[in-house]
């Protein structure tokens, strides 16, 4: 009868049904369905991830083209381990690139390895910690396919960015570990901790609201604060501080190096305290609604649409939901105390991460305690987090080789004629740019010293024969030019200028290349 019934339907109404169930099915095996050992979430991100590894790094080898500013400037950097890196940024990051570098070669295969592991480690270890702390594996799935709904981490991350990636990482191995150490109380487990917490400090500086707003929330939590009033969480303590020790080190050595960016926070902007604090308020403002809309209204439209049929009570709120709902409200307090006291007024959309990366696993907890409603809504949000995924898949293919505008069109020069045509008058062992997208130049010869006027150390590093290469761009040349005069060393006065192809029928860039030469003493 059933058969009988379903096969009257109109021939449309059966054609509309069908795919809508098996999207109904899909989504049902992402949340609660299995793949050997792993979970079907978790499977499906590391399939995700090894493909575009796989991907990215077929399509740079066959189509000769190079990678963004943002990996251009760990290829300068990758070339030595040091406790520092400059730029305002800590080492972690590349640090990593340089292990991944000795496993597979110095290519864009290594530089991908680093981003889509630190991705689908950072996944997993989110969806890990909501499983750990009792919820279901539909409201793990949710959370972590809520992360896929920020625009910066589906987007932002896979074609531009580099340290972020890690801060993503590192504060979900974070959140997985403070589980861990409520859950276990030992010495492993507080040993953890603490690497994890000297991970997360070692990824990048704004992560420090992140650890605050923690820390503080664990102490208004029962459970937390017994396992935080241990006296084995010296251990956490000990780790934490040993693992950063050599960078803090470097930072109080160079100074320069470790401020270098903190003018583009335009602290004090405003000709008075009120119009600071006012641009500053407006700034930030901003910056969480580019960061945090989308995946809110996706949420709220989700639970709107759960709600429409079916009411349930919701149950009480658990300790770990309140934990994070605490760690939210407490790092946005902080935000708000930092950016008026110190005049900020400048903001990018990422540093926002640490405040709201908990955002979808505390809804995501909240939806397990409203019942079958909030199940619903847990299954909306995986769909959207999936579908999003895939659909960015072709886009990032097409913005890997061809970067866009300004300076992402980097990627498409052909720095293997560049090597050639710089090498033409013989062998060269340094190139010195004024910024970092000759970095791109060590897919061609690993051992060649790639600098910038922002790389620490900079006179120490340069060994001759020794080039100055200038591209066409707007970048001015004036700082690279002081730190040569501060170097000893000075520019031939004849200039080649030389057309290096570019990829995907672009036209010949213009690159200008200059011998370099020690002065002479008078």
């Amino acid at each position: 009868m059933l058969w009988h019934a379903r096969c009257s339907l109109p021939a449309h109404q059966h054609e509309k049904t069908f795919p809508l169930r098996q999207l109904e099915k899909w989504t049902d095996w992402l949340c609660d369905g299995r793949v050997g050992p792993f979970s079907a979430a978790i499977a499906s991100v590391l399939l995700y991830c090894l493909t575009q590894i796989v991907v990215m790094g077929l399509l740079s080898h066959f189509a000769g083209t190079g990678v963004g500013v943002d990996d251009s400037e760990q290829l300068m950097e990758m070339r030595f381990l040091a406790a520092g890196y400059g730029s305002s940024q800590p080492p972690l990051y590349t640090w990593l690139a340089i292990l991944a570098a000795s496993l597979v070669g110095t290519s864009v295969l290594a530089l991908k390895i680093v981003k889509y592991g630190l991705l689908a480690a950072g996944l997993a270890a989110y969806f890990t910690a909501i499983r750990r702390l009792g919820y279901s594996n539909r409201a793990a799935a949710a959370g972590m396919f809520g992360l896929l709904l920020f625009p910066q981490i589906f987007w932002e991350m896979q074609h531009a960015l580099t340290h972020s990636v890690a801060i993503f990482c590192f504060t979900s191995v974070l959140l997985l570990a403070l589980v861990e150490v409520e859950k276990r109380r030992s010495a492993v487990a507080y040993a953890f901790f603490g690497l994890a917490t000297a991970a997360a400090m070692l990824s990048k500086y704004n992560i420090v609201i992140f650890l605050a707003a923690l820390f503080l929330a664990s102490l208004s939590v029962r459970e937390t604060r017994e396992a935080i009033f241990d006296r084995r969480f010296l251990i956490s303590v000990a780790v934490a501080i040993l693992a950063c020790l050599p960078t803090l080190h470097w930072n109080i050595a160079h100074p320069d190096d470790f401020l270098a960016h903190s003018g583009g926070f335009g602290a004090g902007q405003g000709d008075s305290l009120l119009e600071t604090a006012v641009l500053a308020l407006r700034g930030l403002g901003k910056a969480v609604l580019n960061f945090a809309s989308l995946p809110i209204a996706i949420v709220a439209v989700a639970f709107l649409l759960a709600a429409r049929k079916t009411t349930t009570s919701p149950q009480s709120t658990r300790w770990p939901e309140k934990l994070l709902w605490r760690t939210i409200a407490l790092a946005v307090l902080i935000t708000l105390v930092v950016v008026l006291a110190g005049g900020i007024t400048q903001f990018r959309d990422r540093w926002v991460l640490p405040i709201f990366v908990l955002l979808p696993a505390a809804l995501a907890m909240r939806f397990d305690a409203i019942g079958q409603t909030g199940a619903k809504a847990q299954g909306t949000i995986v769909f959207v987090g999936a579908v999003l995924a895939v659909l960015v898949l072709p886009v990032s293919w097409y913005m890997h080789l061809n970067g866009g505008d300004s300076r992402g069109s980097i990627v498409r020069m052909d720095y293997r004629s560049l090597y050639e045509k710089i090498s033409a008058g013989g062998p060269v062992k340094t190139v010195v740019s004024s910024w970092f997208w000759v970095g791109n130049l060590r897919l061609v010869d690993a051992n060649l010293i790639v600098l910038d006027d922002e790389i620490p150390d900079f006179a120490r590093l340069i060994r001759e024969p020794a080039v100055l290469v200038l591209a066409d761009d707007r970048e001015p040349p004036s700082d690279v030019f002081e730190e040569l005069a501060r170097a000893g060393y000075a520019m031939d006065t004849v200039h080649r200028t030389v057309e290096v192809p570019q990829a995907l029928g672009f036209q010949p860039r213009k690159v200008t290349i200059t011998k370099l030469h020690r002065k002479i003493a008078p």
